[in-house]
């Protein structure tokens, strides 16, 4: 009896403990989101130009190595901020390209709207079902390799076909990655830290945002 009773506690206290790390991941993911929202318009706005790569390289990186260094103190959540306001600024001057199509309002928001969609599908069907997807850990480190293999021939080769393999490649890699993190987090086999879980979603949507912005450039010949 006793057992069952050490057995029955140890359970409430890890789904406790696992809600608290869903609800404090949505709660930050939503407000870097917004935050991003904010530094993108402020791009648009001031007309920025797109930076040069290696700046982006060396910010985004930069700012996600600070993120994972100080994900265990208060100073995570500023790093969040920045590297997620930073991600945001510098999708203002693809937004700005978009804009000045004929239909680039309707492709922006059919892009969110497909983002925000398979987002909230994905997370459904790993807390609904609670199905372990620790298997796609395999899937996501070729597929890692292999798209950025695939980014660096497509700079140097410039193919247009190419570029609409990426894009869907980055697509389906970033809804593995939504499905494989929030299942970490389900079954706490993995991340229970949730600024390092809510940095993982948040490059999730930001990939698949401007993937499916790119597809659907591709489709409607823009």
């Amino acid at each position: 009896m006793a057992y069952q009773e050490s057995q029955v506690n140890r359970q409430t206290t890890q789904v406790a403990a696992t809600n608290k790390v869903l609800r404090n991941t949505y709660g930050l993911l939503a407000m870097t989101l917004l935050f991003s929202a904010f530094t993108a318009s402020a791009a648009v706005a001031l007309g920025v130009q797109q930076l040069n790569i290696l700046v982006f390289f060396i910010g985004a990186y930069g700012l996600m190595f600070l993120v994972h260094k100080t994900a265990n103190s208060a100073l995570g959540l500023l790093a969040t901020f920045a590297f997620t306001g930073f991600m945001g600024f510098t999708l203002g001057p693809i937004l700005s390209a978009y804009l000045t199509l004929s239909n680039g309002p309707q492709l922006i928001m059919t892009a969110l709207g497909m983002t925000g969609l398979t987002f909230f599908g994905l997370s459904a069907v790993a807390l609904i079902t609670r199905k372990d997807f620790s298997f796609l850990a395999n899937f996501l480190m070729a597929g890692a390799i292999v798209l950025i293999l695939a980014m660096v021939a497509g700079l140097i080769f410039q193919i247009p076909a190419l570029s609409l393999m990426v894009s869907a490649g980055f697509v389906l890699f970033s809804s593995a990655a939504i499905l494989y993190q929030t299942s970490e987090i389900v079954h706490r086999s993995g991340e229970t830290n949730y600024i390092l879980a809510t940095i993982t979603l948040y490059v999730s949507i930001y990939n698949l945002f401007v993937s499916l912005l790119s597809l659907l450039g591709i489709v409607s010949q823009d």
